[in-house]
């Protein structure tokens, strides 16, 4: 493919080939079998171009710099994360697999120290994927890192027996909605997401006052960003609250969840991010994997960010890549955006470093935090009504409780027992599934082991 009016760096070319200081895994999987409709923004031309170009500018000429295929991730990694229903097969496909699978490659390649750092360049996405499953929303069924995350801790625990720390900074331009369901409660995963403001797009939520559940307060962070936020804003945001929060988190694996619909060209959103900006968010960012998400701009963006990206992982030069119709001048952004983006920063340092005792939504009953949810699921129309609690423990953060339906499946009680979870909150995880199968309540009920195990009925 060539694109007209494209500069790329001219690391691999002439005979004369960089070296990249940094060793970089590249696992690649556009899924050619899955699409929502032939026309729908999330197809397969989303990676084609970028391969395409890859290919073209030999970055995988370049010594250092590796591809990979990815393998398939087992429906028991899926079960690992989600309650999916009525089952795992009901609501993935082998692209789901393969997608969640190029993450867990991704983070082998890491874990196992074959790579520095990795990127899974794969599709569908997932981080509009919740704990709970009923179809797809924002284009997602599956939460690839939410998976991966899991896969990371259940096959490289920590020596000292603690729990592995993990931070996820969601940098798409939709707020991360499903990765902060499933992680609200966790105390050990720092989840930041930065995202066009929730009151000018979609799904409408990622705010300030949204800072993790009673166990996990100040674990998750939201900074929304006005429409217009050019490369300065994203990385000012990045300097002044991301890398201050990593530092004082002490992460053991930093997770880039990579969306690139905040560019000035993608069709869904309204920033002005350009493919530099995107590698120079990820060189300040250091991720040991980055995972893609979003990003719909298919021909004048994906090629050009996605090859910075890959660029800045490496240590290579990025600063030569423009692509088509790139002003810095037009996208330079107002003062007044400066001013938004810089209280966003100061609150989110605040809510991270001196959190409320228990979350903003929601109330105490009978020993636990609880709280009503209504969930749409807009691409397969479905609606599903919630009622969610969380055990007030004092010695763990605390047995999660779901008790969920839909038009597709009947109510259904799911329990999760939280990785390092007390005995107490063990056994009334054990007790609740107990009473669950016996009263006749539930067309499912589904128990998720935390310290090992997969749902089961």
């Amino acid at each position: 493919m060539n694109i007209p009016g494209h500069a790329f760096p001219d690391v691999a070319s002439g005979g004369q080939t960089a070296s990249a200081p940094g060793r970089l895994g590249v696992v690649f999987f556009p899924a050619f079998d899955w699409a929502i409709s032939p026309t729908h923004p999330e197809r397969e031309e989303r990676l084609l171009y970028t391969r395409d170009q890859l290919q073209e500018e030999a970055l995988f000429d370049i010594p250092g710099i590796s591809e990979y295929r990815p393998e398939f991730a087992d429906p028991t990694d899926l079960a690992r994360v989600h309650f999916c229903l009525p089952d795992v097969a009901a609501v993935s496909t082998e692209s789901h697999l393969a997608s969640a699978g190029a993450a867990i490659t991704a983070a082998r390649l890491v874990m196992e120290k074959k790579e520095a750092r990795a990127f899974s360049l794969a599709r569908p996405p997932g981080h509009h994927a919740m704990r709970v499953v009923h179809g797809n929303r924002g284009f997602c069924n599956i939460n690839n890192e939410a998976v991966m995350v899991e896969y990371i801790r259940d096959h490289w625990p920590r020596p000292d027996g603690r729990p592995l720390r993990v931070a996820i900074v969601d940098t798409d331009v939709h707020h991360g909605d499903g990765t902060q369901d499933i992680f609200w409660n966790d105390p050990y995963t720092l989840f930041i997401s930065l995202h066009q403001d929730g009151r000018t797009l979609y799904p409408g939520s990622g705010f300030p006052h949204e800072y993790g559940g009673p166990g996990a307060s100040g674990r998750t962070i939201n900074i929304p960003l006005p429409p217009e936020t050019s490369d300065e804003g994203y990385l000012y945001a990045v300097e002044k609250a991301v890398l201050p929060m990593l530092e004082e988190f002490h992460p053991d694996v930093v997770v880039n969840s990579a969306g690139q619909d905040n560019h000035f060209t993608d069709p869904l959103a309204n920033m002005r991010i350009s493919a530099r900006g995107y590698a120079a968010l990820n060189h300040a960012l250091k991720p040991d994997i980055t995972v893609l998400e979003g990003g719909y701009s298919i021909r004048g963006a994906l090629p050009y960010v996605n090859m910075g990206i890959c660029l800045a992982l490496a240590g290579l030069p990025y600063e030569d890549i423009v692509e088509p119709g790139w002003d810095p001048a037009s996208a330079r952004q107002r003062p007044e955006t400066a001013r938004i983006v810089a209280g966003a920063c100061e609150e989110a340092l605040r809510l991270f470093r001196c959190p409320p005792p228990r979350p903003a939504e929601g109330k105490e009953e009978d020993g636990y935090w609880v709280r009503q949810r209504h969930i749409f699921y807009d691409t397969d129309m479905l609606r599903e009504s919630r009622l969610e609690g969380w055990r007030l423990c004092k010695d763990c953060s605390g047995l999660e409780r779901f008790e969920t339906s839909s038009e597709r499946t009947a109510r259904s009680l799911c329990l999760l027992i939280p990785r390092h979870a007390c005995p107490a909150c063990r056994k009334e995880g054990m007790n609740l599934a107990d009473k669950g199968r016996k009263n006749g309540r539930y067309a499912h009920v589904l128990l998720l082991d935390g310290d090992g195990g997969v749902p089961r009925e």
